[in-house]
This record gives structure tokens, sequence and C-alpha cells, in this order.
């Protein structure tokens, strides 16, 4: 089935259709919701909300980007969303009140894998990692994550870097760990 007509289906309420758009696209959209996410529980309450306002909105979809696109977006909306009513962001350090150190080494990691660094921004706090997945992933800019956040082009810089900052520490202990264990 193309996606012009899962689309279709959908508008129709169509429960083949719904179904075949949900595994179609469930696994990719559960990523996305992992990375917002403190716990896999969460993770799923937001790929479930998610799916229930693509079904909600189907008819909305115009065709003139691609279909995961569309849903992706309503996705990260969902996802921030459940962040809101679910949790405290505490997202109100602003740049100007940033006392932190940048580590000047940007070459750590380069052999973590994906499956740990994935753990990794799953455990930063609640704002930094809502920032960092929107600015470093989604690729929304520190304006539009102010907007969409209810905080400042600021504090979204500071919350990113931060974030950065955080993974770099992690990902220094996590790459002295493993040289540690192959004796490096």
């Amino acid at each position: 089935m193309t996606d012009e007509e899962l689309v279709r289906g959908c508008i129709e309420k169509n429960p083949k259709a719904q179904k075949l758009l949900f595994e179609r696209f469930s696994r990719k959209m559960m990523g996305v919701c992992i990375r917002y996410a403190e716990r896999r529980e969460e993770a799923d309450d937001m790929l479930q909300n998610g799916f229930i306002r693509v079904y909600e909105k189907i008819e909305t979809f115009r065709g003139s980007g691609s279909l995961e696109g569309w849903i992706r977006k309503i996705m990260v909306n969902e996802a921030l969303t459940y962040l809101r009513k679910n949790k405290a962001m505490k997202m109100n350090i602003d740049i100007e009140d940033a006392r932190y150190l940048v580590p000047g080494n940007n070459h750590v990691g380069e052999h973590i894998n994906e499956k740990d660094l994935l753990k990794m921004i799953q455990q930063l706090p609640t704002g930094f990692r809502t920032v960092f997945n929107l600015y470093a992933i989604e690729g929304y800019s520190h304006k539009e994550i102010a907007d969409r956040l209810g905080i400042t082009e600021g504090t979204s810089k500071s919350q990113y870097s931060r974030a950065k900052t955080h993974l770099q520490n992690k990902i220094q202990e996590e790459t002295a760990s493993q040289e540690k264990i192959t004796g490096n």
C-alpha cells in the first residue's frame, strides 16, 4: 500500500489502514520518543498519544513532504506536550548564570556505539535532554526552541551547552573505562 493509499484509508477511518500505518512507522517513531523520555514507559505513552494525534489530524497531511517527516513532527510535538504536562522542565537557568567549562577535546568517544549514546542522552536531565534533542537532532534553532518551550534563547543555549558538556564528560568516562578494559 502506498503512502497516499494509507492516508486515504486513515482519513476514511479504515482500521486496516490505521494498523498498517502504525506498523510501518511505529518503530522509527519510537526512536524519536525514546530520545525525549527517561524511561521506556514514557516513550510508550508519547508514541501512543502521537499516533492518536496522527489519526486525528491525518486529513491535514497535504503530501508536500514525506509522510514520515509529517508523522515525526507530530511525535516531537507530542513528546514536548507530554514533558510539559508530566515533568518539571527546570529550564530556568539563563546563559548569563551558567558557570561551567566546556572541555576542549571534541573528539572523544569515537568508539561509543549508538545504543550507549542514546542511553546517555536519556539520562540527561529533562531540560537538557529536550533542548539537546530539538537542537542537535531535530534541527530547530535556539529561537524556535525558546518559542516552543516558553523560555529565553539564552536559556536554550545554556541548556544545550550544558547537555553537550554533560555528554562529553560521560563519553570521556566511558572511553576511559573501555581503555582500562582493553588495555589501550
